[in-house]
């Protein structure tokens, strides 16, 4: 088995503007960091990650020919505990995203306040045209390229797009084979029974609602007809969609890939995700208007959930958004030169490593789960959700109010004083 090939302190690719995920990630860093008058030596160290693996993954495909993948794992930072985060197919997977979503990962560990790092890893890919077979045979190697990092106690991947539970069961099983005994806790978002915990896949849809009717109460806004745009009509945009119209917001308009429905007297969730499961997508429901996805963004609504894509509000739609609040259902949403736009505009804008924080905070419920042997009702699981993201919500809040910044720079230093103390107590081991 070809080894895979470890790269130290790497530099980030020097790309630059709104494209590059790791560069817009790190103008928000260097701002908090800037702002928590981080010392010089701890500014350096949080920004590099602290691994980067890039390994090849050859295949025995199904016509007998032998293709070779490439594949990612990034550790970005461990003081707080085990590296979390997703494992993604996907043909547009580069180092740089994969380093700036275990960086995101990172901070949205320390920001719920959960003992996690940062990871992230990815396959290029096109699983749509992937047999079964090839996914499991693709799956496995990776996971036996990447053995020596993974662990419960050192890395613990989750699904990401483009894998699912199934994956996850391969991922595990994989590992427990090399170890000669069954390993749950090396992976989380499995099937419940394999070791999965219950309300996992609805779980950042659900954080996602929670910190919207959290704004809603902090704005004094009411939740009986507050209109809501959901764009991404996937896991989370469809749970957060769901859950918001059962608290009695109207929830008036949903994309996915195929484009948007919108009715300005509210779209019945429930028919929208019927639908999708008999047609995959929403292209031809019957009881809205066909908007584009960039339409829906600018609509006149109260509650904006960008669920979809990053880098969809920019600087140059940002002036026309009209919502009062923005939930960051999505990882990057929005671009950093979008930022300062809103502000200008008093939007409220609940910063991804907060608003989707709930899919990381039980994924490390199911690695508490895993690791005791008792399992919880998801009763059980939504409540200490519920609670885990209403605190998180008012200690950013309070961050907010405290430093006089809006909600995202809050996130980041929050996030960032916490790991960074924990560095400071550790020290530098050199």
């Amino acid at each position: 088995m070809e080894p895979a090939r470890t790269i130290v302190q790497p530099e980030p690719a020097a790309e630059s503007g709104d494209e590059n995920p790791f560069e817009a990630m790190m103008r928000r860093f260097d701002r908090a960091a800037e702002l928590l008058n981080l010392d010089r030596g701890l500014y350096k160290l949080l920004r590099h990650p602290e691994k980067q693996v890039i390994t090849s993954i050859p295949v025995m495909m199904d016509n007998g020919e032998v293709e070779v993948f490439t594949g990612y794992r990034v550790l970005y930072n461990t003081s707080r505990g085990p590296a979390k985060g997703g494992i993604r197919f996907d043909l547009n997977v580069t180092l740089e995203e994969v380093t700036a979503l275990a960086a995101w990962m990172t901070w949205k560990c320390a920001v719920v306040n959960i003992p996690f790092g940062g990871a992230k890893g990815g396959v290029v890919c096109d699983p749509d045209r992937l047999s079964t077979g090839e996914l499991e045979r693709l799956t496995r190697r990776y996971t036996a390229s990447i053995l020596e990092i993974l662990g419960p106690e050192s890395d613990v991947p989750a699904p990401d797009v483009g894998t699912n539970e199934q994956v996850m069961a391969w991922v595990m099983d994989t590992y427990s084979m090399h170890k000669r005994h069954t390993m749950t806790a090396v992976v989380t978002g499995k099937p419940v029974a394999l070791g999965g915990s219950l309300g996992r896949r609805e779980a950042t849809g659900r954080g996602v609602s929670i910190v919207v009717k959290e704004a809603l109460r902090e704005l004094g806004m009411p939740l009986h007809g507050t209109r809501v745009a959901v764009q991404g009509f996937g896991n989370v945009g469809s749970v957060a969609a769901r859950l918001l119209a059962q608290e009695g917001l109207t929830v008036v308009a949903v994309s996915d890939k195929s484009g948007g429905i919108y009715n300005p007297h509210g779209i019945y969730i429930d028919e929208a995700l019927e639908y999708v499961r008999r047609n995959k997508y929403l292209e031809g429901f019957p009881h809205g208007e066909p908007i584009t996805n960039e339409e829906l963004l600018e609509l006149d609504v109260d509650v904006l959930v960008p669920a979809a894509l990053e880098n969809v509000i920019t600087r140059r739609n940002a002036p026309r958004i009209k919502a009062k609040i923005i939930a960051e259902g999505a990882n990057g949403p929005t671009t950093a030169s979008a930022d300062e736009i809103l502000e200008s505009k008093g939007v409220f804008v609940i910063p991804d490593i907060l608003a989707n924080a709930g899919g990381v905070t039980v994924s490390y419920f199911e690695w508490v789960q895993n690791r005791e042997g008792y399992f919880w009702s998801e009763d059980v699981v939504n409540s200490r959700l519920r609670e885990v993201m209403i605190q998180a919500f008012n200690n950013v809040l309070q961050y907010s109010r405290l430093h006089r910044v809006n909600m995202r720079t809050a996130a980041y230093m929050l996030s960032i004083d916490r790991v960074a103390a924990v560095h400071r107590m550790r020290g530098i081991y050199a």
